[in-house]
């Protein structure tokens, strides 16, 4: 039975954290405004939970948020979240097997002083490539808070790319470098190259992709400006601020309300069709929060022209990218590093360096376990004693280059069957993962209270976003970014359909705890 429901100015589909900052947005300006997410409270994959022993409490899947706390939509609405975040003055770091330490400071002429300390000249070569980037650097910013197909946007990649007597500048050609080109360029420290190399996968691109230099620079930048800060309490304290925010401006967020369908009537968009068969008006806009495989294909009906069929093309090509294993720890004490300068730093890599980076990732891409996996290593419960009982710890151990299809073992020493990510696989994997660890952290083993494995498996299972287990809402190569984002027939966050916009992962300007996308439609609906 269908139940028609009273409309609302904005029905948003999805609840992830760009959808609740473009309500959040709404709200504040007076649109009656309504939240569905088909999950059991809001946030996608922001979230903290008590994964492992009781007083621990875990973030999920995201964690700290740079991206977010340096962009203009925390700017906006920081007065009004109940949120604090706690910080470090070193957001990362790293750690070779062999000893080999280094890390990054919010302050410029201390990290010129460690990169001179591991290499000669490698941290005069530290203060060059920012001043390098320093011209490009507030409107390559400015640019991941706006509309890539607007006029203004053009003009700023055109002042990017272009030198006035219009040849190409050199942010044009340090934008084409992969991560290994622009690092071996730059510095002859192993230890400097494998600190910021990772720094890539963080942002869905490999450290032998072409482009994926300058996103080496730009964590790095963000990191920089912003450190590494984490709300205090878990991650999921950002959903429960925004959707407190939507809420007292007299929004609705409803939880266990999956949407099957976007109505479209009289060639816009009108509102959704939940799975329950209520229908919900939208009298200004429909915001999905979804990819553009699933809002393609799944969510509007092309029997009757909504979508064009090349579109539809392109949005069954829709590629996804690598999986992602996150491990969470409950430990009897903090991490005791070698070095203990890491024990103060946000999130460490765990590396054989730059070309064991590259050899898991091309292992990864083939359907391979890697023989030996690059490791995030965050402990939470440094900045934020709240997360577990007194003298204990919580880490989280993240690696981000596994295969969401897993085929075989690089070592041949896991048996992967047809059924892939089972749990005999992800423990003996996880198993792996802190063996590698323990290089780096020598007791660590005796103080693991419990763990809790999530795998590919899961992810596709919580969050249809994830596709067959990617943490990046789709692949993030030079094919899907930018002017390509979602699809290259929609390269924006407007759809074909009028009324009807996407934000998320899969829009510009991608993953990570940024806002960026919810804050471009905002402004677009209030503008």
């Amino acid at each position: 039975m269908i139940r028609r429901m009273q409309g609302y100015d904005a029905v948003v589909v999805g609840s992830g954290h760009n959808a609740l900052v473009t309500a959040a947005y709404l709200a504040r300006a007076g649109w009656g405004v309504l939240v569905l997410e088909g999950n059991d409270r809001p946030g996608g994959l922001v979230r903290t939970d008590a994964l492992t022993l009781p007083g621990f409490r875990h973030d999920n899947f995201a964690a700290a948020h740079p991206l977010f706390v340096a962009g203009p939509a925390y700017a906006d609405l920081r007065s009004e979240l109940d949120l604090e975040y706690l910080n470090t003055r070193y957001p990362t770091g790293v750690s070779l097997p062999d000893g080999q330490s280094s890390i990054v400071s919010t302050d410029i002429d201390e990290n010129i002083v460690e990169g001179n300390r591991l290499a000669p000249g490698d941290g005069d070569a530290f203060g060059d490539l920012f001043k390098d980037f320093e011209p490009s650097i507030a409107t390559v910013f400015a640019l991941c808070s706006a509309d890539l197909t607007s006029p203004s946007s053009a003009a700023a990649i055109q002042s990017l790319m272009h030198t006035p007597d219009g040849g190409f500048s050199d942010f044009a050609h340090m934008f084409t470098l992969s991560a290994r080109a622009l690092l071996e360029q730059r510095f002859r420290s192993p230890a400097l190259r494998a600190m910021l190399a990772p720094w890539a996968t963080h942002l869905g691109r490999a450290v032998d992709d072409a482009n994926s230099g300058t996103w080496s620079v730009l964590v790095l930048a963000a990191l920089m400006m912003a450190g590494m800060p984490i709300p205090r309490g878990g991650s999921e304290q950002l959903v429960i601020a925004l959707t407190k925010l939507i809420e007292a401006n007299g929004g609705e967020v409803r939880c266990g309300q999956w949407v099957r369908h976007v109505l479209v009537e009289g060639g816009q968009a009108v509102g959704v069709r939940t799975a329950d068969g209520d229908v919900i008006h939208a009298r200004r806009a429909v915001i999905a929060s979804v990819n553009p495989d699933q809002l393609y294909l799944k969510l509007l009906d092309h029997e009757h022209g909504a979508t064009p069929p090349a579109l539809r093309k392109q949005a069954k090509d829709y590629r996804y990218g690598l999986g992602a294993v996150q491990i969470h720890l409950a430990l009897s004490e903090p991490a005791r590093f070698h070095d203990e300068r890491l024990m103060h730093v946000g999130q460490p890599h765990l590396t054989g360096g730059l070309n064991a980076i590259s050899r898991a990732t091309n292992e990864a891409l083939r359907g391979l376990l890697p023989a030996e996996p690059t490791i995030s290593w965050d402990t939470p419960s440094t900045l934020d004693p709240s997360r577990c009982p007194p003298g204990r710890a919580v880490a989280r151990v993240q690696i981000l280059e596994v295969p969401t299809v897993v085929r075989d073992d690089s070592l041949g020493e896991i048996p992967v069957g047809e059924h892939g990510w089972t749990e005999d696989v992800k423990n003996a994997f996880a198993d792996r993962v802190i063996d590698e660890a323990a290089k780096h952290i020598p007791r660590l083993k005796d103080t693991i209270l419990d763990r809790y494995v999530i795998s590919p498996h899961e992810l596709a299972a919580f969050n249809p976003n994830c596709g067959p287990g990617d943490p990046f809402g789709g692949s993030h190569d030079l094919s899907q970014s930018y002017l390509f984002s979602p699809l290259p027939g929609q390269p924006s966050h407007r759809t074909v359909v009028p009324n009807l916009y996407m934000v998320g992962a899969a829009t510009w300007p991608g993953h990570g705890i940024s806002g960026g996308s919810g804050y471009i439609v905002a402004r677009e609906l209030l503008d």
